[in-house]
């Protein structure tokens, strides 16, 4: 009996030994396996091909141009593509940086109100210096910030948004930034919302774009909210950034709530938060909010009703209940304080509704 026991041990020893030899191997091999970096899962397209197609960057392909680098307009020969080319200006400060934080960011990401990245290169260009470039899908109309604000004194039809238009866009926009904060793992905040950063596809639909200063927030977000991150500096552009941030704040989800605020107000206002018109106190939210009911008509895009028949009162009516909500739901989301504003699965879940009740109305 006790021999029979003692070899039972003494298997049952060498089986628990040969299971633990037999995980550390596979676990080291797992460590040894070299994980691609985002560069090298993108890296698919040469300096010379998207210097071809833009003509060596020409300014007449210029499509933008930001704090980090420069968009051009490229056609893919090969492919007989249009896309958009997002080229670093690795002489600025935190460029590299940027570059790394918008390829994380977006080949995290599947959501058909994102801007849609294509492919990435890291290379040298013709002078023998660093080069960075990500490649997005192509969009056609530009930027909501052009749609707004118009170069040109002539206001059309075609150069100006209904309000339907508007509704849309907005839920478009609401839509993906409720997947980044409510549905991505780990959650991302975008920090900078602003109309530049809102991107028009050829049916007019919108796309979230320009992730160079967005965070990844750690799985604890709890633990993200109490250490501040003040050292990055301010997240986001001036008069579209949250309060708090100025104040050293962390990043968190209610601060692109604050900034999608800002940029309701002025999708239904016309305002820029940076307009003359502004200082002090008297900011674009207080300026929405005070026109709260009554005055609505007051403040509202005058390039509106270039779309709409406002002579009959019923249509006339059905119109201001719509602006009323969708503007007051922009001071909801831009009051200072963090804890006073909607959450933003709230924010776009009312934006829909708002949408969904003019479009029947309509």
């Amino acid at each position: 009996m006790v021999t029979l026991t003692s070899i039972s041990a003494s298997m049952f020893l060498v089986l628990v030994a040969l299971i633990w030899l037999i995980h550390k191997k596979l676990r080291k091999k797992h460590e040894n396996q070299h994980t691609p970096t985002t560069e090298e899962q993108y890296e698919k397209i040469s300096y010379h091909a998207l210097s071809n197609g833009t003509n060596g960057f020409s300014e007449a392909n210029l499509l933008g141009q930001g704090s980090y680098g420069a968009v051009y307009k490229c056609t893919l020969h090969d492919q007989d593509t249009i896309v958009a080319v997002k080229v670093f200006n690795i002489q600025q400060s935190r460029s590299t940086r940027s570059f790394v934080a918008e390829c994380e960011a977006l080949r995290r990401v599947r959501h058909r109100g994102l801007i849609k990245i294509i492919t990435c290169c890291s290379s040298i260009n013709h002078q023998g210096m660093e080069f960075k470039a990500l490649v997005f899908e192509f969009m056609p109309n530009g930027s909501l910030n052009g749609w707004l604000h118009l170069e040109s004194d002539m206001h059309t039809r075609t150069n100006t948004l209904s309000l339907e238009q508007r509704l849309h866009i907005a839920v478009d926009i609401m839509d993906a930034l409720d997947y980044l904060h409510n549905y991505c793992q780990p959650p991302i905040i975008h920090c900078d919302i602003k109309p530049s950063n809102i991107l028009l596809a050829l049916d007019m639909s919108a796309r979230v774009g320009d992730f160079g200063i967005s965070r990844i927030l750690p799985e604890s977000v709890s633990k993200t909210l109490r250490n501040s991150n003040s050292t990055f500096g301010v997240k986001g552009s001036i008069g579209y950034v949250a309060p708090e941030y100025g104040e050293g704040s962390s990043v968190s989800s209610q601060g692109d709530v604050f900034s999608l605020g800002i940029l309701l107000l002025e999708m239904f206002t016309g305002r820029s938060p940076v307009d003359d018109m502004f200082s002090g106190s008297f900011v674009l939210h207080k300026f929405s909010e005070n026109a709260l009911p009554e005055r609505i008509w007051e403040i509202v895009d005058p390039t509106i009703w270039m779309h709409i028949d406002a002579h009959n009162n019923t249509t006339r009516s059905g119109i201001q209940n719509c602006l009323v909500s969708a503007i007051d739901l922009g001071v909801s989301c831009s009051k200072k304080q963090p804890r006073e504003r909607i959450l933003m699965r709230d924010a776009a879940i009312k934006m829909r509704a708002i949408r969904d009740s003019y479009l029947k109305f309509a």
